[in-house]
């Protein structure tokens, strides 16, 4: 079973998901034409460019982007793959993924102990509050308590620009482990998010924590299209509760139905590490994500 403690950016897509009903062996070869374009384009900007297949189709299958779009956002993603940060980024995900994978299974410790100021972060972000598991459709679930983990105290010791660096590493180890999962399942993998606003603070808190997810977030869009699935929001707090139904319909239509406010799901569970383990509290949380993200209702 696949387990990440990654915590992700809040992207958000609607229910009754699927990125492609199609297998990702005919889509490749409906594609190969535009791949073969843009793996030339990225090899121009570096020799280190990603060679995965999925890695570009996932850029022909994003409908906001045009042929040029395409190749521009390629061109970019490789660029910063090439620079200072990206380098340092995705060759520790790199490393840390085969190491996670050599001996047949999955081991989380060298992705955790890979991660930008491991020796700090992993103090506060535990199973306890961030976990990655899978859907039994085979998507990438993360799954977020945010109330279980002292910013204050963590944000005392790491600068904004680290944490930006740690969501980038974890974006980069998801997006790898999708494309990994996709060519072996032959089903387009996407990462959604469960993000459990339980205990959540309405006021207060480390500003630059939040500066440092917005940031991550904006860059991680740019980064890794035809990826992130659908959102969930759990538990809001009432007052959070009932200022989301007020803002909601101020969105248009695309954006509200992206947005899936959810009450219950996760309420019994102490920490996320139980999701874990096969038994009652997993099979329950698989039921509710079948109802909530794969589901017509």
């Amino acid at each position: 079973m696949l387990r990440l403690l990654l915590l992700a950016p809040l992207v958000c897509s609607g229910a009754s998901f699927s990125l492609s009903d199609k297998p990702v062996s005919v889509l490749l070869q409906e594609n190969a034409g535009k791949i073969s374009t843009l793996r030339d384009a990225a090899a121009a900007v570096s020799a280190d460019a990603p060679s995965d297949g999925v890695f570009y189709l996932r850029y022909c299958l994003d409908p906001s982007l045009d042929d040029a779009d395409a190749k521009a956002k390629v061109e970019a993603n490789v660029g910063w793959r090439s620079s200072d940060e990206g380098r340092l980024i995705c060759d520790a995900a790199r490393r840390a993924i085969a190491d996670a994978m050599s001996d047949g299974g999955w081991s989380n410790a060298p992705v955790r102990s890979a991660a930008p100021k491991a020796s700090v972060v992993n103090d506060f972000i535990t199973s306890d509050s961030i976990i990655t598991t899978h859907s039994r459709q085979g998507d990438l679930a993360y799954c977020v308590r945010s109330s279980n983990i002292d910013v204050d105290a963590m944000m005392s010791k790491i600068s904004q620009s680290d944490m930006e660096s740690f969501f980038l590493y974890a974006k980069e180890i998801n997006a790898v482990v999708a494309d990994l999962r996709s060519a072996e399942t032959d089903r387009l993998v996407c990462v959604f998010t469960v993000n459990d606003l339980s205990g959540v603070k309405l006021v207060g808190g480390d500003a630059s924590f939040r500066k440092a997810l917005s940031a991550s977030s904006q860059k991680a869009n740019e980064l890794y299209p035809s990826l992130s699935g659908p959102t969930l929001l759990l538990n809001l707090p009432r007052l959070l509760g009932a200022l989301a139904k007020l803002f909601t319909p101020l969105f248009p239509a695309e954006v509200r139905k992206k947005l899936k406010f959810v009450q219950g799901p996760l309420s019994d569970v102490d920490s996320l590490s139980e999701l874990f383990a096969d038994g009652p509290k997993r099979e329950k949380f698989m039921n509710e994500l079948d109802e909530h993200i794969y589901s017509d209702k």
